[in-house]
């Protein structure tokens, strides 16, 4: 079942790429207490992703910020290796947006947003989406259809805040 406005985000490990290698964070440290943007997807270094997704929310944290997001989170099933070596790729300092690997996927198939991309020798990877996340409860949610980069990203999602 996909998660839905309302619902509590699952408990769930992920990793976050640090100076000193991958360190787990749990989502209950990631959500608990503050407005999170969190927008997902489905592989880092990908030509959407890189050349607009992530960008956006870069170019707009300050935006988010003022409009009461505490934290911008980006999600991929990728590792942690991978989101920080895409983080710096794009100029993404580790406090401007937390980038967040979901290397088994776990945490996105709890969410229900999990897709096959097999046919494109990926595997299994997130759907694209952004959501508003307030004390870990999903306020704002905001999934793309295939193939499509509309609702997803920063700019909507400052609309809805």
């Amino acid at each position: 079942m996909t998660v839905q406005i309302g619902d509590r985000i699952p408990s769930a490990n992920l990793t976050r790429a640090t100076d000193d290698g991958p360190k787990p964070v749990s989502t209950d440290d990631v959500f608990a207490g503050k407005t999170v943007a969190l927008f997902a997807v489905p592989g880092a270094f990908t030509p959407t992703c890189s050349a607009k997704h992530l960008p956006g929310f870069k170019d707009h944290r300050d935006e988010l910020a003022g409009k009461g997001v505490d934290t911008v989170a980006c999600l991929s099933v990728n590792d942690a290796f991978v989101m920080g070596a895409w983080a710096d790729s794009q100029g993404v300092g580790k406090d401007d947006i937390v980038m967040l690997g979901d290397g088994n996927g776990d945490f996105t198939r709890a969410l229900g947003l999990s897709m096959d991309a097999k046919g494109y020798g990926m595997g299994e990877r997130s759907q694209r989406y952004s959501m508003i996340v307030k004390d870990g409860v999903v306020e704002k949610l905001n999934v793309e259809q295939p193939g499509e980069f509309k609702v997803s990203s920063a700019e909507h999602l400052l609309t809805q805040l």
